[in-house]
């Protein structure tokens, strides 16, 4: 069955354009012109992705990706924004976005991110070990999830990317410019701010084990430690 995408934007001529385009590449896609509308229909309905607009009327597109993230934790969210000011990308990301693009964008550029992460979520990780083992917690990253103590986490896609990018290379220092080409698509300097956010968040997930250590080398990259 073809992908069912979520599409939350109010521009009538850039969503007629698009929502033609990516249904043209086969996908499914689901439009809603307000965030009210989108909220309702994600009450009802589950996406393999979701783009959404963040200047939207009723709910703004930050809104609706905690209502996405609230309901489910690895569905991947790709913000269309036209705001450029860092501190912009950096809170939808905390919020639980995969990525962002910046208006104006090309459908090329949209499609292309698209495929990366519908790879990721059918299983780019299959032919990983099922479960690696990180200090006191469980990993497990065909299932998203991290466990210690009888409590699990649901990772998003690329959170857990990045952690078994780091746990196959533990003790080694991982280079911030692989990470980006690897998991980003490229390097610069957007990117890598918002890959501090994804290795803050992994910190605070890891944070109840005292041995465990994500540590940034500066200028370099990051690099896993610990004691068991």
């Amino acid at each position: 069955m073809n992908a069912h995408l979520l599409y939350v934007e109010d521009d009538e001529s850039l969503s007629f354009v698009t929502r033609d385009n990516l249904e043209m590449k086969g996908y499914r896609i689901t439009h809603c012109a307000n965030g009210r509308e989108a909220l309702e229909v994600l009450r009802n309905q589950s996406f393999d992705l979701c783009i959404l607009d963040v200047m939207l009327p009723e709910v703004d597109g930050f809104d609706i990706a905690r209502e996405i993230r609230r309901l489910d934790q690895h569905t991947p969210i790709i913000f269309l924004t036209a705001k450029s000011l860092k501190e912009d990308r950096i809170h939808g990301l905390k919020i639980g976005a995969d990525d962002y693009i910046t208006k104006p964008f090309s459908i090329e550029e949209l499609i292309l991110k698209i495929e990366v992460f519908l790879r990721r979520s059918k299983g780019a990780t299959s032919s990983a070990p099922t479960l690696y083992r990180i200090g006191e917690y469980e990993f497990h990253p065909q299932n998203l999830t991290i466990e210690r103590a009888g409590d699990s986490r649901r990772l998003t896609q690329r959170e857990s990317d990045l952690l078994l990018m780091l746990v196959q290379q533990k003790g080694q220092v991982v280079k911030r410019s692989l990470i980006l080409e690897k998991l980003w698509g490229q390097d610069d300097y957007f990117l890598g701010r918002s890959l501090d956010v994804f290795i803050s968040r992994l910190r605070r997930y890891l944070g109840a084990d005292p041995t465990i250590k994500l540590e940034t080398v500066h200028g370099v990259g990051f690099q896993l430690l610990t004691d068991m």
